[in-house]
């Protein structure tokens, strides 16, 4: 066993716990007052090792933000101590994403309280934690099915458009409502088209010119790529900006909705049937299936109500800087951080 005495200064300091982890091995560690105990020496040699009972039932907690320090650690687990109980921390690494998750071994002590529990103190300490049972393999081959707008990319393309065409305000109250799972998908989505009647279609190709990616998605899809992963779009937008970016990120598929577009203007009507919540469960398990890729390896992200559908469907539902109702029944949140934040749960 090796054990560090830490200052106040060094418990705070992100600098000092990334120095550990990437400069000195460490790997297993255990926190204790003002103390850090490691339990593989930081040289690199095992020489301890805490573990809880075989016959409970165990989950891991996993923890992340920029800027993580043990100080946010030891007041994670002094919080939730009525809620879990800790054995040990690990550092996760994937090869590719910059920085590093802190994993712990828990068993829960009331799991009733637990979701709010996570949510409160994740809020107060500026720190992403995930509760985990089971998660998909990052090492087997799966399917990542992802929401488009405000998940894949950083903005709600029928707002811009919207904008664009001067109707702005009347499409952001539908779209504000519809989020927050008020209206109807199908009826909310039909009222914001018809609003865009007679645009000219040369403002679909301003807002997709401007699209801004969401932080780490390109390195999400490039790191899965190499794990022989399928990933897709299901979308309550467009087709007009799912495929273009299907084509851009190399995505396996895209499915979303058409604008319908007669001499050169939108008639302010989609065509064909909508992308509802319904729809993009169904093409998870189409996807699923087309591809051979068992339940257990799907993964649903999104960030609205419209969303809750496919990730009950999926093996993991990840909420992505998603309202709090989406975050209430999402499997794991990411409240903050990039969409490539989400291996560090697949490596736990």
């Amino acid at each position: 066993m090796f054990e560090l005495s830490l200052s106040l200064a060094q418990l705070r300091s992100a600098s000092f716990l990334q120095q550990l982890v990437e400069n000195d091995g460490l790997n297993q560690f255990v926190l204790s007052q003002q103390s850090l105990i490691s339990t593989q020496k930081i040289t690199g040699s095992a020489n301890t090792t805490m573990e809880l009972p075989q016959t409970a039932t165990t989950h891991k907690l996993v923890t992340f933000t920029e800027g993580l320090n043990l100080q946010q650690l030891q007041e994670l687990e002094q919080r939730l101590s009525s809620i879990i109980s800790i054995a040990k921390w690990h550092v996760v690494q994937v090869a590719g994403v910059a920085g590093f998750a802190c994993v712990a071994q828990v068993v829960l002590l009331n799991q009733n309280d637990a979701k709010v529990a996570l949510e409160l103190v994740a809020t107060q300490l500026s720190i992403e934690i995930c509760l985990i049972d089971k998660v998909p393999s990052l090492s087997a081959p799966g399917l990542l099915l992802m929401d488009m707008d405000s998940t894949v990319i950083a903005c709600e393309c029928i707002d811009d458009i919207a904008s664009l065409a001067g109707v702005g305000p009347e499409v952001s109250a539908v779209t504000a409502e519809a989020m927050q799972g008020k209206l109807d998908f199908a009826q909310s989505l039909r009222t914001r088209v018809a609003c865009l009647t007679n645009a000219d279609q040369g403002i679909l190709q301003q807002v997709r010119d401007g699209l801004p990616l969401m932080p780490g998605v390109s390195n999400l899809v490039r790191v899965l790529k190499q794990y022989n992963w399928k990933l897709a779009i299901a979308s309550g937008g467009f087709t007009y900006f799912a495929d273009y970016l299907a084509q851009r990120l190399e995505l396996d598929a895209a499915v979303a909705n058409k604008l319908e577009i007669v001499d050169g203007k939108l008639t302010g009507k989609v065509d064909g049937d909508i992308v509802d919540a319904q729809v993009k469960a169904q093409t998870l398990l189409a996807l699923a299936e087309r591809w051979a890729i068992p339940q257990e390896q799907t993964i649903a992200m999104g960030d609205g109500a419209n969303d809750l559908v496919m990730m009950a469907a999926a093996s993991l539902g990840v909420a992505l800087h998603a309202k709090p109702i989406v975050r209430q029944q999402a499997d794991i949140s990411i409240r903050r951080g990039g969409l490539d934040a989400l291996l560090w749960v697949l490596a736990a």
